[in-house]
């Protein structure tokens, strides 16, 4: 979910959809909105000569779009075996349930009311589908369940909301917590560091080649937020929405309620830390 214009990280042209890595392959959900940019990206994961694939958030509940997803792996020559989820919001996992059903997969999630099967994901845990391999990434902050994938053979980072590939993300109060959300981008950044991290494969939008700039850009975004809301309640704007009125100017009057959900996490923030 989004509520700004542009992101830096050289965002990939064309539309989106289609083949974004040697490995990695999206398939764009029917539900464009100003909270779900051009809509879900479901991402299809595979090793180039395997059979097996992996799914990474197949979506809002459309049979159509699931049905495009499974016919798209089958195009490929390739099974689905194995159904992941970044976080729980229904644009991501609505679908999850009828999509094991048509392929017959488990579903793996952080959170246990979304798993199918016994096994969960956690950190340090790695999936190893068809010889593919994805390392999970806990990237709490959007939401509490919030997950990234790594997947080192494309250099590459599956960031669910954490990450979008154009504008920004929500804290999405009270599940989501800004000091957690800060903590994760770090994480994040590490990986475009340490791990040689340099294309982001995002839930919502275009594919970002500068991975490093895309994570630099959204913590001097945050921090520079949580600027303008200390400066604002030392104003003497107090709720969070006589803060959004003041703060969000530049953002569409629509998206003022997905704006507010940050700003609490953000007042949340300023309060644990004694700066309010």
């Amino acid at each position: 979910m989004t509520y700004a214009a542009a992101l830096p990280g050289q965002p990939r042209g064309g539309g989106i959809g289609g083949r974004a890595t040697e490995r990695a392959l999206c398939v764009l959900a029917p539900n464009p909105s100003p909270m779900t940019l051009d809509g879900t990206n479901t991402w299809l994961v595979s090793e180039p000569d395997s059979d097996l694939a992996v799914v990474i958030d197949p979506g809002p509940l459309d049979d159509a779009h699931l049905k495009e997803v499974v016919a798209t792996a089958e195009r490929a020559g390739k099974r689905i075996a194995l159904t992941l989820l970044t976080h729980g919001h229904p644009d991501h996992a609505e679908g999850a349930a009828r999509f094991a059903e048509l392929t017959r997969t488990r579903v793996r999630a952080l959170d246990p009311a979304l798993r199918l099967g016994d096994e969960g994901l956690g950190a340090g845990d790695v999936i190893t589908t068809g010889g593919l391999e994805l390392r999970v990434v806990p990237t709490p902050g959007h939401t509490a369940d919030s997950l990234s994938f790594h997947l080192p053979a494309d250099a590459a980072v599956l960031t669910g909301d954490t990450v979008l590939g154009r504008g920004t993300t929500v804290v999405a109060h009270p599940d989501g917590r800004l000091g957690d959300y800060l903590d994760s981008l770090r994480r994040l950044r590490s990986l475009t560091v340490d791990d040689g991290v340099s294309t982001v494969l995002p839930g919502h939008g275009p594919v970002l080649n500068d991975a490093r700039g895309a994570v630099e850009y959204y913590l001097a975004h945050r921090a520079n937020r949580l600027a303008q809301v200390e400066t604002a309640v030392e104003s003497g704007y107090r709720t969070p929405a006589e803060v959004v009125a003041h703060v969000y100017v530049d953002v569409d009057r629509s998206l003022w309620p997905a704006a507010e959900l940050s700003v609490r996490a953000q007042l949340d923030y300023l309060g644990e830390h004694g700066l309010i």
